[in-house]
């Protein structure tokens, strides 16, 4: 599989109706955005170009191909207020593989591998993340990519009939 990457810059209807489809894969909805509700959960999430376009305003984001199709997407932010560790020069990430055909087969980490090269690049010398503690793949791909847990936000977000926490992680930059 050639996985490759590219920044987004001028988001279309084609990008938009993707992560729709994601943020909106009953398989997913769980993973990609906290639920605290079960109504939350079961809430349709709408992504529109307009949407993509503010969020460009405040992240950089990138979109992850496999074989030439689009199969995820991932972003980071500078020094956002829900950083757990309040410390300036830090990344907040985040990380959607949207198709099911990508996932385990090292698509992540080679992502993961590139976000930190761009962070990098900017300066940066932290990132941190949120992963909700039910996601033991994610934790196990973090955990081997050096990142060590700093904190927990306790009842954050609903799944299969109850609470779970968000795991906050972070991994010192070189």
């Amino acid at each position: 599989m050639n996985i490759t990457f590219t920044k987004l810059t001028t988001p279309t209807l084609e990008i938009a109706t993707s992560l729709n489809k994601w943020e909106n894969d009953p398989l997913l909805v769980a993973f990609v955005r906290p639920n605290p509700t079960k109504e939350a959960l079961e809430t349709r999430a709408i992504v529109t170009v307009e949407m993509l376009k503010e969020r460009l305003e405040h992240n950089q984001v990138f979109l992850i191909y496999a074989d030439g199709q689009l199969v995820g997407e991932m972003n980071f932010q500078i020094d956002p207020q829900h950083l757990l560790n309040k410390e300036s020069k830090s990344a907040w990430i985040g990380i959607n593989i949207g198709e099911a055909f990508a996932r385990g087969k090292g698509v992540g980490t080679q992502a993961m591998q590139y976000l930190e090269k761009k962070i990098q690049m900017q300066g940066l010398k932290r990132i941190e993340l949120g992963v909700f503690e039910f996601n033991v793949n994610a934790i196990k791909l973090y955990k081997k990519m050096g990142y060590r847990e700093i904190g927990r936000i306790e009842g954050f977000t609903y799944w299969q009939g109850k609470m779970w926490a968000d795991i906050r992680m972070e991994k010192r930059l070189k």
